[in-house]
């Protein structure tokens, strides 16, 4: 990993994408975000956040991860089952109808870009899906370790985008996080937050010498 300090705004340029890649290639990169680098190349043994391009730390966790120390063990976790997480978002969309079982489907927008990570002015949504049959939208946020107090800030967050931009008159937003293991603090902050729910996951992994009937 690197550390640097974001100077500007991120931005859209679709001529220096162009030239980024060459000309010759249908293919180009034009999002950029300015970073004054400070500290380049620290390599750690195991992983040291959950896969995704935007991670919140405090200040505190920030000083000790580059000093070493990954934030699964700043939450405590059990570093396979923290491994793990990277990779649950993936499973979730790739199995959605599966797990949902028709209740919830994927939002997509009339550009065609379905809800995962979706893109809005204060970050990006996980997942986004809606109820069938013109239902509520659905901010669907996973704990990947986090603070229970930023999943709920930034599901609620995002339930207010939603609001604002996607539903029309009469339309109303839901949340749901997911996570692995009880949290009493996320608990006790769910308990004043009728719209939002929390759904728990079971991970498993066994060898054995039989095939699996």
């Amino acid at each position: 990993m690197a550390v640097g300090d974001v100077t500007r705004t991120a931005y859209y340029d679709e001529e220096q994408g162009r030239e980024r890649v060459g000309r010759d290639t249908e293919r180009y990169y034009s999002n950029f975000i300015e970073v004054e680098w400070k500290k380049k190349e620290i390599e750690f043994d195991e992983v040291v956040f959950p896969f995704q391009a935007v991670y919140e730390i405090s200040e505190e966790k920030y000083s000790r991860l580059v000093e070493g120390k990954t934030l699964a063990e700043e939450e405590g976790l059990k570093e396979p089952e923290f491994t793990l997480e990277k990779y649950l978002e993936e499973f979730i969309i790739a199995n959605f109808d599966t797990i949902f079982k028709g209740k919830l489907k994927l939002f997509v927008d009339p550009e065609g870009n379905i809800g995962k990570q979706y893109p809005t002015d204060i970050g990006n949504i996980d997942i986004l899906a809606e109820e069938p049959d013109t239902g509520p939208y659905v901010v669907i946020e996973l704990k990947k370790g986090r603070e229970p107090d930023t999943v709920v800030g930034q599901t609620l967050r995002y339930m207010g985008w939603v609001e604002e931009n996607l539903c029309e008159e009469g339309q109303s937003v839901k949340g749901l996080v997911i996570c692995r293991e009880r949290d009493p603090r996320l608990t006790y902050a769910l308990k004043v937050t009728p719209n939002v729910e929390v759904k728990f996951y079971k991970a498993s992994f066994q060898l054995s010498s039989e095939p699996q009937a």
